[in-house]
């Protein structure tokens, strides 16, 4: 059988070395297809035994799987009839890489981010059970997902549940780097027979065949848990009301499949504790996981990227802060499991006593810098706009609340690309600027985002947000900085504000108007909140028109704010057009089609300027 087939393959038909031969295919088509695609490597490849398992057990068209990092799905997609076009994967209008369930009925839930599987595993059982229907409910949790604190939250109700669910963790030891936290060391010391296992369930079988073995085995059961309750220590699973099983080889496929049939069988909630190498099957991936963990299209034969990677504004930003960490002892650096993703490397290398990581635990860490604030330090916590919004809650309660300077450095601020729904960064906008004290910046270039950083560092009070972009500028590299907001074009006929990578994109499409003969003001807004109008209601009471583009949602956005501005002074406005990213998710697709399919590429931003003229 072929993974390329329809989802009519009753993968529970497989033999165990048919299943061997499936693994080894599916490995040799992942690698090939990520490294023409680009995309979430390293976790696919030490999941797949572990899939093929999951599939042999169960029918996910009914049963439902959830993962956790949703990352992990690339073998459950081909194996459920989309092998065929994972050339399209996480291209415009092709698969998504994460389990989507538009596009899917086996894809039973949205998992973009991490630790909310046992959660929503439990949900569904739950309403399983209160609407008297029969389907089998799995979570696969793992690759740093459990240090994260719902997942806590979810495994301390669900082991009281009394629901038949099963939690399989995926234990690799790593998230992107390798794990942090109490979690991972007690993982490591886990561990019960698998010779164990195969008794208890020999045991548990022969006593149904005999009169009153039931009746027996339960007693027996009984004694067992007193006996080891007053001699073992027990299990943290364990004492939350899980059965535990494991550790087992998780690319050993006839072991895990015989324990998923037992875990299936059994009643109440399970964990199954498997344990996976990372990037299994491809040498660079199993030597540098973390390196492996997210790539671009790259080279099948050595794992060489196939371009070479060009600055960004990560790496400006752990360039800077480092920097500014040499002369100030008080600065630290705060990650949650993004440590080479959000540029702090270098800071890591140059002080590891002042950069923590605290896993996957956004919440824990905008508290904890709240904390430092308050006792003197100068907490810096680098996080990609999408993971922020986990810690919204704290940003209010924990640092607002008091006024505390703690500096948040907001990456992949705006359209990201290929990640898609889960990951694109536009909402960053409209919910700090919700909290009270909040000054958030947009830098356009690296040179804007060095000054800004040392400027929220060293001179700002109370909270303050620098939101930047993923990649590199977009035709512009000034420096103006250091004011609220600037006039980079002066013009006659129409305003256009803007603000972050979009500046490029604006003064192209002001070039192409005054090559139709119309003359466009730019004004870019270095701060975005709070914001100053002035200089918008001095430009447009001379243009009488006022164009906005921003990479960020409808509401909350910066022109929302300018045209209240304008009513309140009575400003005489004869059209205004506010572009951004609506009120709608935005799909996966590189960023060029993303605005495209926005409106907010130069060619279209000058059509609709010329149009409201």
């Amino acid at each position: 059988m072929h993974p390329t087939e329809n989802t009519k393959i009753n993968w529970a038909e497989l033999s165990d070395e048919e299943g061997v031969l499936l693994c080894q295919k599916l490995r040799e088509d992942l690698i090939q297809d990520v490294s023409r695609t680009g995309g979430h490597l390293a976790s696919n490849l030490g999941v797949v035994e572990l899939t093929v398992a999951l599939h042999r057990v169960y029918d996910t068209a009914t049963d439902r799987l959830v993962f956790d990092v949703g990352h992990q799905c690339y073998c459950h997609k081909m194996l459920t009839g989309r092998a065929d076009l994972m050339d399209t994967l996480r291209k415009f209008g092709g698969l998504s890489g994460f389990p989507k369930p538009n596009e899917s009925d086996h894809d039973a839930f949205v998992a973009g981010h991490a630790s909310n599987s046992v959660s929503v595993a439990l949900g569904m059982a739950r309403a399983r059970t209160q609407l008297n229907q029969d389907y089998d409910v799995v979570a696969v949790i793992g690759d740093g997902a459990l240090t994260g604190g719902l997942a806590y939250e979810g495994l301390c109700n669900a082991g009281q549940s009394g629901e038949n669910l099963v939690v399989i963790i995926n234990d690799n030891g790593m998230s992107i780097r390798k794990n942090v936290g109490g979690m991972a060391k007690l993982l490591e010391r886990h561990h019960l027979r698998p010779q164990y296992l195969t008794l208890k369930q020999f045991y548990r079988e022969t006593a149904k065949k005999i009169p009153g073995g039931k009746r027996l085995f339960d007693a027996s059961v009984r004694v067992k848990k007193v006996v080891k309750g007053a001699l073992l220590p027990s299990s943290m699973f364990e004492d939350m009301g899980f059965s535990y099983l494991g550790p087992v080889d998780g690319h050993d496929l006839s072991e895990l499949t015989r324990i998923l049939h037992w875990a299936k069988e059994m009643e109440g909630p399970v964990i199954v504790h498997v344990r996976t190498k990372k990037g299994k099957g491809f040498a660079p991936a199993e030597k540098k996981p973390h390196r492996y963990h997210g790539v671009s299209p790259f080279d099948p034969q050595t794992g060489q990227p196939l371009k070479e990677p060009e600055t960004d504004f990560s790496e400006v930003f752990g360039q800077t802060l480092t920097e500014l960490a040499d002369q100030d002892k008080r600065i630290c650096a705060v990650t949650a499991a993004m440590q080479p993703g959000t540029g702090l490397d270098g800071f890591a290398s140059a002080h590891p006593d002042r950069c923590f990581d605290v896993g996957i635990a956004e919440g824990h860490a905008v508290a904890m810098c709240g904390g430092m604030a308050k006792q003197g330090a100068v907490p810096v916590f680098a996080v990609y706009s999408t993971f922020l919004q986990r810690g919204y809650d704290m940003l209010i309660h924990d640092v607002a609340l008091c006024r505390l300077h703690a500096v948040f450095g907001v990456d992949r601020a705006g359209l990201v690309g290929a990640d898609g729904e889960t990951h694109q960064g536009v909402f960053d906008l409209a919910f700090l600027s919700t909290v009270p004290g909040m000054t958030v910046l947009a830098p356009a270039s690296f040179a804007e985002l060095r000054t800004m950083l040392r400027w929220a560092v060293e001179e700002c009070h109370g909270p303050v947000s620098v939101r930047y972009p993923r990649g590199g500028e977009n035709g512009y590299s000034a420096d103006c900085g250091r004011m609220p907001a600037s006039v980079l074009r002066e013009g006659a006929d129409l305003t256009i504000v803007t603000h972050g990578i979009l500046t490029g994109s604006v003064l192209k499409a002001a070039k192409l108007l005054e090559e139709s003969g119309v003359s466009a003001e730019v004004i870019k807004l270095n701060r975005v909140h709070p914001v100053d109008p002035m200089p918008v209601i001095e430009s447009v009471r001379k243009t009488g028109r006022l164009l906005v583009a921003e990479e960020v949602i409808r509401q909350g956005c910066a022109g929302m704010v300018l045209t209240a501005a304008l009513m309140e002074r009575g400003v005489p406005v004869k059209k205004c057009t506010l572009l951004n990213c609506g009120d709608h998710f935005i799909p996966h697709g590189s960023v060029e089609q993303l605005r495209k399919l926005l409106g907010l590429t130069p060619e279209q931003i000058a059509e609709i300027g010329k149009n409201m003229l």
